[in-house]
């Protein structure tokens, strides 16, 4: 027999179903057995039975290593909650959670953990489908299926600052401030906080409190994916405008189609020369009494807003 073919019955999915089937069968003896290592070593083929046959669910020529079997199998399923028991039956390993790091940190796929995405939703209060509010700490999501290929320099970047003395919040921000204008991702922000909870609320504290103009898709830039984050210029706000609430942001912006009300600028232009950004002008001064309301905000880009400012002076 050749070798071609004792590998084509090898691979044989039904050949090795009814292998299985066969020595479940047989096993029934083995539990009335008073012998506890006895039924253990019964089993052990069964187990090596049933992990090989979920290997071969993927056909080879689409993807013969374990890594390559589970980014095969979040492509086929892009945005859809995945159980890191499927990862563990299509790589055929038990590490397979290494694999999924690989495929973040390495190869710059967006796979993020419930864990993440759970902090991201408390802390930003993000607009997020169903499915993924709930999902639970097992279970993982490819957000989008662009391999960012910049994404291994970053991690490198993330590494060195994580080991950095200073405040979570400090961190973040040399992170943002070492890729300003690049997009980043809540796993590489968990990351350099030391896979901390709190990592969530420094962001949002960074754009809320201190004024740094860190978007994400609910806060000024719809066309950012899920779990994405950007510092879009590294400058803060004035003092004045770091109060807006988040809610009231988002309705301004709306409102205005994302697009500066002087100049009509919008993030569709945007290039590294140009690196302004959408912020929010208060029609009435807040120095003067004006409120953080929708009717007394409009959005400008940050050229218009400080020529603006350089003429109320």
């Amino acid at each position: 027999m050749s070798n071609q073919t004792k590998a084509s019955r090898r691979a044989d999915p039904e050949r090795l179903r009814l292998k299985i089937a066969e020595l479940i069968e047989n096993f029934e003896a083995g539990l009335r057995s008073d012998e506890l290592r006895k039924k253990v070593l019964a089993l052990v083929p069964v187990f090596r039975g049933l992990r090989n046959l979920g290997k071969m669910l993927i056909p080879t020529e689409y993807a013969s290593a374990a890594r390559d079997r589970i980014l095969y199998y979040f492509r086929k399923y892009p945005q859809t909650v995945i159980e890191g028991d499927e990862l563990l039956v299509v790589s055929g390993i038990q590490e397979y959670a290494r694999r999924v790091r690989e495929l973040r940190v390495q190869f710059g796929w967006a796979i993020a953990s419930g864990v993440t995405i759970k902090e991201m939703s408390e802390a930003e209060h993000a607009e997020l489908p169903d499915d993924f509010t709930r999902m639970k700490t097992s279970q993982y999501v490819l957000l989008n299926e662009d391999q960012d290929r910049e994404a291994a320099l970053r991690w490198n970047t993330a590494n060195t600052i994580r080991k950095e003395r200073g405040s979570v919040r400090d961190k973040i921000l040399r992170f943002f401030r070492a890729n300003v204008g690049r997009k980043v991702t809540g796993e590489e922000l968990r990351y350099v906080a030391g896979n901390k909870t709190e990592w969530a609320r420094r962001v949002r504290e960074l754009r809320t409190e201190f004024g740094w103009p860190v978007a994400t898709k609910s806060t000024g830039r719809p066309d950012l994916g899920i779990g994405v984050y950007v510092l879009q210029a590294d400058r803060q706000s004035p003092e004045h405008d770091r109060h807006i609430p988040d809610d009231v942001r988002r309705e301004v912006l709306r409102r205005d189609g994302y697009r500066c009300s002087d100049c009509h600028w919008s993030h569709d232009e945007w290039n590294p020369s140009d690196p302004r950004h959408l912020e929010l002008h208060h029609v009435k001064p807040h120095a003067k009494g004006g409120e953080n309301v929708k009717e007394n905000l409009k959005t400008l880009c940050t050229v218009c807003h400080d020529k603006l400012h350089k003429k109320e002076k």
